[in-house]
């Protein structure tokens, strides 16, 4: 019991550390310092919140070959059978192209989120479309692409959001996406 409440602490921390950081500018524009070193971030978009930030938009490659892109956020009104109830969604287009020379297991992928340094939940929101990965069990060939929209409960007023995500649970690689929502 007090092993698991340590590691909430712990975790707990570690996210509002996280948090703080978010809108801090970054020493190294364009680029993305976890996974890849000195991997580049994508035409025209930059790494300016903190240094390992990416604004929404830009490209984030994995030292396997595996490029994801995530969308600005897109504001909703959950319907009333959303899961869970929420004044607000935000939805974000996530774009994995698999670049390396393996096949890539979507079942693998992770992404967490955090408004104002506290982790909110994924929206589940069939009315208008919001699934989460339908196709987790689905390969990704070297040189195919695959889009997922996934959608997280936010407050009603404007947050500062911040999506991390990696190419498995036990992937110690992330790419960090925040910006306003």
């Amino acid at each position: 019991m007090a092993l698991a409440r340590t590691c909430k602490i712990m975790f707990t921390t570690g996210l509002l550390s996280l948090a703080v950081a978010c809108g801090v500018p970054s020493a190294h524009d364009g680029t993305a310092a976890i996974g890849a070193a000195g991997s580049p971030a994508g035409a025209g978009a930059s790494a300016s919140q903190a240094g390992n930030d990416l604004k929404f938009g830009a490209d984030h490659r994995f030292a396997n070959g595996v490029t994801i892109s995530v969308g600005s956020p897109q504001s909703f009104k959950p319907s009333a059978s959303a899961y869970p109830r929420s004044p607000r969604g935000a939805a974000f287009d996530v774009q994995l192209t698999n670049d390396g020379t393996t096949t890539y297991r979507l079942s693998g992928l992770t992404v967490s989120a955090t408004a104002a340094g506290v982790a909110v939940k994924q929206v589940v929101d069939t009315t208008q479309g919001f699934t989460g990965i339908t196709d987790a069990g689905k390969d990704v060939p070297p040189g195919r692409t695959v889009h997922v929209t996934l959608a997280f409960a936010v407050p009603q007023e404007p947050v500062q959001l911040r999506l991390q995500i990696r190419q498995s649970a036990a992937d110690a690689a992330v790419a960090t996406y925040c910006g306003p929502a």
